[in-house]
């Protein structure tokens, strides 16, 4: 990495971190890139974000990234709540996470004008969310879940899951005795065993 490089990467850090609620050094966000209510985010130390970001903090909303996340290109996020990301993952090209919900419960009215429904979306700690993933609101994902490309998912997941499939669905678990991932059958008939 040249040095004027990283002038430019540190220079941008320091102008960047005025717009932001939090910008932890070390971070890196690239253009082009759509913000809106950028004073309720929250970057940890190293966070690194490249091109085509597109974050919304909508009303009271915030947003909360760990350190040491690396996240890909056309990275779309909204917050009308709460969404939390952790410390030490990596998020793939073109993902998109929320805790909003449109609703379209009455026909005659365009679902614009209807009230969004929130909930509060977090990603634990070490999870890898494969390109194209996309996590709907109300989700909880455990520390070190693996989402699978192009996985549409919502609901509580525990930690060191992998999912995949629209709707996702826990294919595996980390087993730490076995230093591997297994199948949820050949999990519970570990249990059954032990």
């Amino acid at each position: 990495m040249g040095k004027l490089f990283k002038l430019t990467w540190v220079l941008r850090a320091l102008i960047l971190g005025r717009f932001f609620g939090q910008y932890g050094w070390g971070g890196y966000l690239g253009p082009p890139a759509f913000i809106a209510g950028g004073r309720s985010m929250y970057f940890g130390r190293a966070v690194r974000i490249f091109p085509g970001l597109r974050a919304e903090c909508i009303g009271s909303g915030t947003l909360s990234i760990g350190d040491d996340v690396s996240i890909g290109q056309g990275f779309h996020v909204i917050a009308s709540g709460s969404v939390q990301i952790g410390g030490g993952g990596l998020i793939s090209a073109n993902v998109f996470v929320t805790d909003t919900d449109h609703s379209f419960d009455d026909p005659g009215v365009p679902v614009l004008r209807q009230p969004n429904i929130v909930r509060p979306t977090v990603i634990g700690k070490r999870c890898f969310l494969g390109v194209g993933a996309r996590i709907q609101a109300g989700t909880s994902l455990g520390e070190g879940c693996v989402v699978g490309a192009n996985s549409v998912v919502r609901g509580n997941f525990p930690p060191y899951s992998m999912l995949v499939g629209a709707p996702a669905r826990v294919v595996k678990y980390y087993d730490f005795e076995r230093s591997a991932w297994v199948r949820p059958s050949e999990a519970a008939a570990r249990e059954v065993c032990s």
